[in-house]
């Protein structure tokens, strides 16, 4: 009876040891499966992570994203943790990109927007009919005297493909940018932001423009005193033309005044042509046949020059038709790179 106590204790002490070591044996195995799961879910972490940055806020990325925000925050923390550093700062009003996260941005922005695009470009090259658009965010001046050359050299080689260019400028061409409603955008630039790139294909000269008979009309040498006593015709203060003169002049402490503020090259040409007042422009709009109306004379003594280029946003996928017009104004511009590393598109 005592040997069969004995035993009977004994069994039951080797199940009480396997009952207490079978939730530790199960935790380690959700903690392993749990490891699988996240890098068998690398992509799904990529992309949430690529939407916070993009939004800035863990609740937008997880609107976009169809989840719930502890969904999209269980990913970056697991993200930060497989990768051992951390990514995001997660400081008020935004989400903030440390070093490190800047560096697997850039390398995850284009695999998650490739992914992102390959059933449509799977079935496009298997139909054979690839949708044939491009979306350009381009202003007036851009439209009026850069592009027509290049849409011209484009469409006699592509002449299947549909262009849009969207006439915008400032905010609203960087807008249409980051929300990825254009492809790209061509125009001006003086400050780049850190998510966008540009690189600038051509440079124009700061132009004062007068009519015949005007008292400078004849003057080869003008100073800023001398545009001082005549009302400027101007672009919109919004708009980098504006600023820049108003920059220059208060550097100078020199006295102006602006008669008429319209927006348009072409606008402020023929309202120069009436005499109602003087304008300097940006030399991308003089053109041989406004000497008939126009005198023009070279202000880069005081003005910077006007730099106009592509602008993009950084990892932005392009696809071939976009690539190739990109490669129409400038042959392996951006290096070719498939991300890039940091526009106002203004007059």
């Amino acid at each position: 009876m005592r040997n069969s106590d004995t035993t009977g204790a004994k069994s039951s002490a080797r199940g009480r040891r396997r009952g207490k070591a079978a939730p530790a044996a199960k935790r380690a195995g959700d903690a392993e499966s749990a490891r699988f799961y996240y890098k068998g879910s690398r992509l799904k972490q990529l992309r949430a992570f690529c939407y916070a940055v993009k939004f800035g806020s863990v609740v937008r990325a997880a609107e976009s994203l169809f989840l719930s925000p502890s969904s999209v925050s269980l990913q970056l923390s697991a993200l930060e943790s497989e990768f051992g550093a951390r990514l995001l700062e997660r400081t008020r009003p935004r989400l903030v990109l440390t070093a490190d996260g800047q560096v697997l941005y850039e390398l995850a922005r284009p695999l998650v927007e490739g992914m992102e695009n390959l059933d449509h470009q799977f079935r496009s090259r298997r139909t054979g009919t690839p949708a044939r658009e491009i979306h350009i965010a381009c202003g007036n001046s851009t439209i009026q005297y850069l592009l027509p050359e290049w849409v011209r050299a484009y469409r006699e080689k592509f002449p299947d493909v549909r262009l849009d260019l969207a006439n915008v400028t400032g905010i609203d061409g960087l807008a249409l940018l980051r929300s990825d409603k254009v492809d790209f955008a061509v125009g001006s630039m003086l400050d780049v932001p850190h998510d966008l790139d540009y690189e600038a294909v051509r440079w124009f000269d700061p132009m004062l423009i007068v009519p015949h008979g005007h008292a400078l009309a004849e003057k080869a040498d003008i100073a800023l005193e001398d545009i001082s006593p005549y009302g400027l015709i101007l672009p919109p203060q919004r708009l980098t033309t504006y600023r820049m003169v108003d920059l220059v002049f208060q550097q100078r402490k020199v006295p102006y005044h602006v008669a008429i503020e319209v927006g348009g090259w072409e606008v402020i040409k023929q309202y120069v042509a009436m005499g109602q007042g003087i304008s300097i422009v940006t030399g991308i709009c003089v053109k041989p046949a406004d000497q008939e109306r126009l005198v023009a004379r070279n202000m880069r003594r005081y003005f910077p020059q006007r730099s106009y280029g592509v602008v993009m946003r950084k990892g932005k996928y392009l696809s071939e038709q976009a690539r190739a017009f990109i490669d129409l104004i400038k042959p392996d511009m951006f290096g070719r790179r498939d991300y890039y590393d940091s526009g106002h598109s203004e007059r």
